[in-house]
């Protein structure tokens, strides 16, 4: 996704086109962007996972189909690790918190029924295809959500180390590969660039890196 609204728009676009308008999927939607999360960790977040007093999300599970249903394990990458909640969904998410109350292993985000959502029951859910066609995203993935979110961090200036953490991959190389820079991002770096080069060819100009 380009942008806050265009992500934004998605998740308002995918509530109205579902059966019974459930404003839960486009809460997920905007959650999985923002913390460049899995759609199945999304639906494993308890509220103990969540501490308000820094914002930040233990992501400990996720749920996948298994043996007789959908169940709940281990990460991808069999340890928990820590994600940043933003301050533009810490508003929807501190709602969530204060309607579940005192039980802290209530799951944040279910269906319009308590379910459990994975990214097959969101798909349905919504007719996400239908509706990411007619938007012009028409290649887009749940999983693409996760992409999102790592490239938005990495263009406002995340270093790739961090960024690896947050997405518990074992390889810088493998979040690199997640990154996808838009057209923009390209050009402005060649500006950075050129700004840089330019300090060291003025005399007695700075010889700071420029980030």
């Amino acid at each position: 996704m380009p942008d806050w609204e265009s992500l934004t728009g998605l998740a308002a676009a995918l509530v109205e086109r579902s059966a019974d308008n459930f404003a839960g999927w486009g809460d997920v939607v905007i959650y999985a962007a923002c913390t460049a999360a899995r759609i199945g960790e999304g639906s494993g977040v308890r509220v103990c996972d969540i501490d308000q007093d820094t914002w930040t999300w233990t992501v400990r599970r996720q749920t996948t189909p298994g043996p007789g249903g959908l169940i709940d394990k281990g990460t991808k990458g069999k340890r928990a690790r820590k994600v940043p909640i933003i301050e533009e969904i810490r508003p929807k998410v501190g709602r969530r918190l204060d309607a579940l109350g005192d039980k802290p292993m209530a799951r944040l985000f279910t269906g319009p029924r308590g379910g459990q959502i994975t990214t097959a029951v969101l798909r349905d859910a919504t007719h996400w295809d239908e509706v990411v066609s007619r938007l012009g995203y028409e290649y887009l993935t749940r999983h693409d959500l996760r992409h999102t979110g790592l490239t938005w961090m990495a263009e406002a200036g995340v270093p790739v180390h961090v960024l690896r953490k947050i997405a518990g991959h074992g390889s810088l190389s493998t979040t690199q590969r997640y990154l996808h820079p838009d057209a923009q991002s390209i050009a402005a770096a060649g500006e950075v660039l050129s700004l840089h080069l330019g300090a060291r060819r003025s005399p007695g100009g700075p010889r700071r890196r420029v980030v």
